[in-house]
């Protein structure tokens, strides 16, 4: 039994469903979101709750029960109260800023790198030093982020680079004479 896939996803005030087959659409206030489950599970919208089942005993129905929970459950948290991710820049010379819908960034290179923001998305910088990604998808915004972050990965001897916000970076002891 799947401890996740056991509870039911209670859908808040302002949020509603429908179900087309095998497609769910979730709507709220900051948008609408869909997800289409596999075929091994049933989901029933039964007031104000959505409930998975498995349509079998099989592993793989098993698998498939609490993964379309919690995407369902991730469908009812975007639409409602949204994702972010919250990034800082360490280094001198090392800054961020938004113009328009690109994400220029400054991180020791010849150039500037040019981060063009894909839609659905919402990048912003509080700080020169900060960038806060935000939106109703979960893997859009973690895609987003981790993109950002590949242009300038954290290194272990000065603990220069992009990292996410709380992100404890290893560090090693330099060379010895």
């Amino acid at each position: 039994m799947s401890r996740i896939g056991r509870k039911p996803v209670a859908l808040t005030k302002g949020v509603s469903a429908s179900l087309s087959g095998q497609t769910i659409e979730v709507k709220g206030p900051k948008g609408a979101r869909k997800f289409t489950a596999g075929d091994d599970v049933t989901i029933t919208i039964e007031g104000e709750t959505v409930k998975v089942t498995p349509r079998g005993l099989s592993k793989r129905a098993r698998q498939q029960w609490g993964m379309t929970r919690s995407m369902i459950q991730n469908l009812v948290d975007g639409v409602t109260t949204g994702f972010k991710k919250e990034m800082e820049i360490q280094g001198v010379g090392y800054r961020a800023a938004m113009q328009g819908n690109v994400l220029k960034l400054s991180l020791g290179y010849s150039h500037e790198v040019n981060f063009e923001v894909p839609a659905g998305v919402t990048v912003s910088t509080p700080k020169q030093t900060e960038i806060v990604v935000e939106g109703i998808d979960q893997q859009a915004v973690g895609q987003v982020a981790a993109n950002i972050r590949e242009w300038r990965q954290p290194e272990p001897y000065k603990g220069k680079g992009i990292r996410y916000k709380g992100e404890f970076v290893f560090r090693k002891e330099g060379k010895k004479k």
